[in-house]
């Protein structure tokens, strides 16, 4: 409903009113009937909104917060990490009136976000995984992340459950931080339990690319890797590949259960409306632009997919156990002593990296047991 009457909803009213009300009550209905500006928010998907993967997880996030009050969403997908995320960004400005912006892929920041965002200070930027840095980077400007490595942890302690081979693989797009904290602690999350298991990783070269993603995921299960995970945009075509040849595996960015029921065992997931309403609760109150969110289990910023009936309940135990220290803050991943697969210390004995230290925000190694190279 708008403040505007039409003809025949003028005559109701005032039929309603016995002809007798005054222009006063007349404009006090109107402004009764008024609402405030909603607004306008907008979503920009590297990929399909129906990916199974990480563009999902934003169209999950973005079909809630439309059904928050005095919000409204405009979207476009298939936006790449050129000059055209500009080209959407400023549409959506001038266009739409959009004063909130969730440009979601990682490439969307720098130079897309930072070209645009001092020409239109009005307007908040709030970008998925890029790291805004105080006194660098404009103030209408933030970053949002999950500490989804925390259920990659929790995803390897479930894989050395159920590998056989004691080989796990993990199928990669690009080795940015990001990536390699997740290869990290999927492969640590494994040799938490069993200290021998190797994880073997093949980079694809970018977020989206079905027929690398194919090639690499039989290669590796011709390597005998019996167990998968991946961090790639739509991890459809790794899960059905590997479901294919027999294999086990371990989701990302969403629940990909419906596509392999008998081989999906469990999967770190995206809860990405924390964030969103977080960004969006600052723009509406007037308030700051929160620069920089960050959450795990504990905040609701990550979820675990639900356990598929394979996998037994010791192996529920020992992931359970663990997330719920995890959730208590009393669990950390990296810490005591790690060696990369060079056989370098990484970090030293009796040091702990907690999830807020930024020096895992700039990870650029792969941890003993991972077989593959940066």
């Amino acid at each position: 409903m708008t403040s505007q009457f039409n003809r025949r909803d003028s005559l109701k009213t005032l039929a309603a009113l016995g002809a007798a009300g005054s222009l006063g009550s007349w404009s006090a209905l109107a402004g009764a009937q008024a609402k405030p500006k909603p607004l306008t928010v907008g979503v920009i998907y590297v990929g399909a909104r129906d990916d199974y993967g990480y563009n999902q997880a934003h169209a999950m996030a973005a079909a809630e917060i439309k059904k928050l009050p005095g919000i409204k969403v405009v979207e476009e997908e298939n936006v790449p990490e050129t000059a055209a995320v500009q080209k959407t960004m400023a549409g959506m400005i001038s266009q739409d009136g959009a004063k909130l912006l969730f440009p979601t892929s990682f490439g969307y920041f720098d130079p897309h976000i930072l070209a645009v965002a001092p020409k239109n200070p009005d307007v908040r930027f709030s970008h998925c995984g890029g790291l805004w840095t105080e006194g660098k980077h404009p103030k209408n400007v933030g970053s949002f992340f999950g500490y989804i490595d925390e259920c990659q942890f929790l995803n390897g302690v479930i894989a050395a459950h159920m590998t056989k081979s004691n080989k796990i693989a993990f199928v990669a797009a690009k080795p940015i931080p990001q990536v390699l904290r997740n290869i990290n602690a999927f492969t640590l999350g494994a040799r938490s339990v069993k200290p021998n298991i190797t994880c073997s990783v093949i980079f694809t070269g970018d977020w989206s690319m079905a027929v690398k993603e194919a090639e690499a995921t039989n290669s590796l299960a011709d390597q005998g890797c019996d167990v998968f995970t991946m961090h790639v945009d739509g991890p459809k075509v790794v899960v059905e590949t590997a479901a294919k040849r027999g294999k086990m595996v371990c989701g990302y960015h969403a629940s990909q259960a419906k596509l392999a029921p008998n081989a999906y065992l469990t999967g770190a997931e995206w809860n990405w409306l924390t964030a969103y309403k977080t960004a969006i609760e600052a723009a509406q109150t007037g308030k700051p632009h929160p620069n920089f969110l960050r959450g795990g289990l504990k905040e609701g910023y990550v979820k675990m997919s639900a356990y598929g009936p394979m996998v037994p309940d010791a192996a529920k135990k020992q992931a359970d156990d663990i997330k719920a220290k995890m959730i208590a803050g009393t669990f950390d991943i990296f810490k005591d002593g790690i060696k990369d697969n060079k056989g370098a210390v990484v970090v030293p004995a009796g040091k702990v990296l907690k999830q807020t230290d930024l020096e895992l925000e700039k990870m650029n190694y792969l941890v003993e047991g991972v077989v593959g190279q940066v």
